[in-house]
């Protein structure tokens, strides 16, 4: 090249294009944003038209009504009833009439029961029970045992004796007395003993969840 700007020596400067790493990554980032939007996106559109999440707001108060359900059904009155068999009883005839204590028991022998003494009552008793009779034992069986004599004595009077010592208990016949309960009757009534009664608490709960 002539005129006033020369080349020389042998060295010449090498033409570069600036770089772009900067931009490079920047576009990077940029794209994986857009993937990560896009991808969540499609996900929340998958949930409207299928019904997830209304799937899982049914499918919450039922698992949690399940888990709920059991220990209510077990809430109730669950004092230990004991059979006729484990129920040692002694009748004891109160009134003018004779035979009635081994009458009775008879056939509460064989309605299941254990059968102790028979015969009349003391001068304590006799002719003194109005009713149709008294069921007479220790302070443990109130909620236990005469519930369960007391099936057999429709309107029989229940009486506890704190010192008294054993478990057996007396049935005492009054002059009211006519027959035991009919043994239908009884056995209804004893079935029913046995069950467990749902609590309030219980039956609310059991209604919420149907």
């Amino acid at each position: 090249m002539g005129g006033q700007y020369r080349i020389t020596g042998d060295k010449y400067p090498r033409m570069r294009r600036p770089r772009r790493r900067g931009r490079l990554v920047l576009m990077v980032v940029a794209s994986v944003a857009v993937l990560g939007v896009g991808g969540w996106g499609t996900l929340q559109l998958i949930d409207v038209f299928t019904g997830g999440g209304k799937q899982a707001a049914a499918v919450g108060p039922k698992a949690d009504c399940a888990s709920k359900a059991s220990p209510s059904a077990s809430t109730g009155t669950d004092t230990a009833v004991p059979k006729p068999a484990q129920i040692t009883v002694n009748v004891y005839n109160a009134t003018p009439r004779s035979g009635l204590a081994k009458s009775t028991a008879d056939e509460l022998k064989k309605r299941g029961f254990k059968i102790g003494d028979v015969g009349n009552a003391s001068a304590q008793w006799d002719k003194k029970v109005k009713g149709t009779g008294v069921l007479l034992g220790p302070a443990a069986s109130l909620d236990t045992s005469l519930p369960v004599l007391a099936t057999q004595l429709t309107g029989a009077e229940r009486r506890t004796e704190t010192t008294r010592k054993g478990t057996d208990i007396d049935l005492i016949i009054g002059t009211a007395f006519k027959d035991l309960t009919a043994k239908a009757a009884a056995d209804k009534a004893l079935a029913a003993l046995g069950g467990p009664t749902p609590t309030a608490g219980a039956s609310a709960s059991a209604k919420a969840c149907s």
